[in-house]
């Protein structure tokens, strides 16, 4: 990522009065010494210039949820809008943790939502950071959002995402999981190499990467044994050598997909990405491995070459970067089915992090107070090969967002705006942010409530939604009809993540959302341990995806049912179960509940 520019942090940390009613310090403000924040100004000058002020279109700070008694959530705009300011109480609450790797396109968002850089190490809202140890991830307060998950390098090193996979093909077959090219991790299978590398054709090319590196770095191409690297760790991947070509010349797809969630799994495509073309012609001379211009696409390689040329139109197919939706218009020309390679991407993309789902999910239980303090966005890097297939190259858990030309800035503008609104920032309450830290608590859309419902006896209610998860993840052989079942009645817990779920997918902005959808069920096999509310999600959609409407309209009387607290509670306290629903009969057998039936009374 990019170094911040020089006394940004001096700039940023200028903070208003406490008891004032101005917003003089806002990340986009002016400083109440008068100067001029340098993320609104330095930052921007490279980038293509906004409407002028009087033409933006004035939106509000807050944005409303689909669901009665759910909190709404803080809006974040692009560059032709402008945000209301909220009242001061609130307001002063928008604060945000600055770091050096914090992108210039992240701090211009968040400003133009009015907020302001903490001090403090504990009274911010949301940070776009490093990655952490998992057990830092316990310092992250409720009401806090960072932009990682525990063990998402699980995926995020190149030898960890080669290991993973491995063991998925070992699972569930190779067919399903063929789409990363043969790797060996040195030097712990360094005989496995030399023994595919003797069976191997004469003419064989390897690629040589540092399984923990980026930007290119470290990375070499060779054919012959001697080339190998015998005394650092290194992955050793078979080269694709018969990559498509476009103008001759190779190149790959960085397609940004977006976690808000594991459990349930809820993945992001964003519709446009990027398209990073080789700077010289390919060539499948081994005289040609060692011109990186020719064999490596990074941005970062070829913008050191002088027949680098760049492209600052984002629906042209010029230059040696172009917008993802420039290329799939050139492949239809072309009468290539762009259709069906993007749902190719979509596939590996939910297998890919699916791989990482047990990891994930373990230490985020483990380490995290409430799903909500977690979010990722990935950088897939994504090749395809002279047949269209696609194949991942490597997985960035910190993709780059520098924007240093207008084709950069209007995509990853759009999704990082996009990203932000679908992240979901709620506003705190002011008692949760000036208390002590909490203890670890459940996933819930409260900031406090959840402790105190935790310390009070299991209720029925309680009990009720416990057995229901234990009957759906017991059955051996289920099916549809079975899983289907799962919506016959909603506990508490159900509603409250399905509101999330479709609360979320309204502020998907130019997201799609990929997982769940109708066809997620033929996934569910490939999770190394079932998961109740994947189940109860994919259902849902299964359900509801052609007639949206009945689905919303369900969910909301069931809020309205529910017992309204006020805003920034608990929505499992919001909702109760009908007195009319109760446990009538649960039969036990050695396998698990063989039968669990929820009726009306009477």
């Amino acid at each position: 990522e990019e170094e911040l520019p020089d006394g940004l942090d001096e700039s940023c940390s200028q903070e208003e009065d406490e008891d004032s009613d101005s917003d003089a310090s806002s990340v986009t403000g002016v400083s109440s010494s008068g100067s001029v924040a340098l993320v609104s100004r330095n930052c921007i000058e490279c980038l293509a210039q906004p409407a002028e002020a009087q033409e933006k279109v004035l939106k509000p700070a807050l944005v409303c949820s689909l669901f009665p008694n759910v909190p709404p959530t803080i809006y974040f705009s692009t560059r032709d809008e402008r945000v209301e300011k909220l009242p001061w109480e609130q307001r002063k609450l928008l604060r945000w943790k600055m770091c050096t790797v914090t992108p210039n396109i992240v701090k211009q968002t968040i400003g133009r939502s009015h907020f302001r850089v903490s001090k403090k190490s504990n009274d911010w809202l949301g940070c776009w950071g490093h990655h952490m140890k998992s057990p830092s991830f316990r310092a992250i307060r409720e009401h806090q959002k960072l932009n990682h998950f525990p063990g998402s390098f699980q995926i995020g090193r190149k030898d960890r995402l080669w290991r993973n996979l491995l063991k998925m093909q070992a699972r569930c077959g190779k067919k399903e999981f063929n789409f990363f090219p043969q790797s060996f991790i040195l030097p712990q299978d360094i005989k496995l190499l030399r023994k595919a590398w003797e069976e191997g054709a004469s003419c064989q090319k390897w690629i040589v990467k540092p399984p923990a590196s980026a930007r290119g770095i470290g990375i070499q191409v060779i054919h012959k044994w001697s080339q190998l690297p015998k005394r650092r760790p290194l992955l050793v991947q078979r080269y694709l050598h018969k990559p498509y070509l476009i103008g001759g010349k190779k190149f790959d797809l960085r397609i940004y997909v977006y976690v808000t969630c594991y459990d349930p799994l809820r993945i992001y495509l964003f519709k446009d990405g990027l398209v990073r073309f080789a700077s010289c012609k390919y060539s499948s001379s081994m005289k040609s491995l060692s011109n990186k211009f020719v064999h490596l696409t990074n941005y970062s390689v070829n913008k050191k070459n002088t027949e680098y040329k760049s492209n600052s139109d984002e629906t042209a197919c010029q230059g040696h970067k172009w917008a993802l939706k420039a290329l799939w218009s050139y492949l239809t020309q072309k009468g290539v089915n762009s259709e069906a390679i993007w749902e190719k991407i979509k596939d590996i993309v939910i297998k890919t992090i699916i791989a990482s789902e047990p990891y994930v999910n373990s230490l985020v239980k483990m380490y995290v107070r409430r799903p909500y303090c977690c979010h990722e966005l990935f950088g897939f890097d994504i090749m395809l090969d002279e047949n269209l297939k696609p194949w991942i190259l490597e997985v960035n858990i910190s993709p780059s967002l520098h924007s240093n030309s207008p084709l950069d800035v209007s995509i990853k503008g759009q999704m990082i705006r996009d990203l932000l609104n679908l992240a979901g920032f709620v506003l705190p309450s002011t008692d949760s942010v000036t208390s002590g830290p909490q203890t670890r608590s459940g996933s819930t859309c409260s900031l406090g409530s959840a402790l105190k419902e935790k310390r009070k006896p299991a209720s029925e209610h309680f009990i009720a939604e416990k057995m229901k998860k234990a009957y759906y993840l017991t059955q051996k052989i289920p099916d549809q009809d079975f899983y289907s079942s799962v919506l016959d009645i909603l506990t508490p817990d159900d509603v409250r993540i399905l509101v999330e779920t479709e609360d979320e997918y309204s502020r998907r902005g130019q997201f799609e959302r990929v997982f769940p959808t109708h066809i997620s069920m033929r996934y569910l096999r490939f999770f190394e341990q079932p998961r109740y509310f994947n189940i109860l999600v994919t259902q849902w959609e299964l359900k509801y995806y052609l007639n949206k409407h009945k689905g919303l309209e369900l969910l909301k009387n069931w809020c309205v049912k529910g017992y309204h607290t006020g805003a920034g509670t608990d929505l499992g306290q919001m909702w109760s179960l009908p007195k009319s629903f109760f446990l009538q009969k649960s039969s036990v057998q050695s396998n698990g509940f063989s039968k669990l039936e929820l009726g009306r009374q009477g």
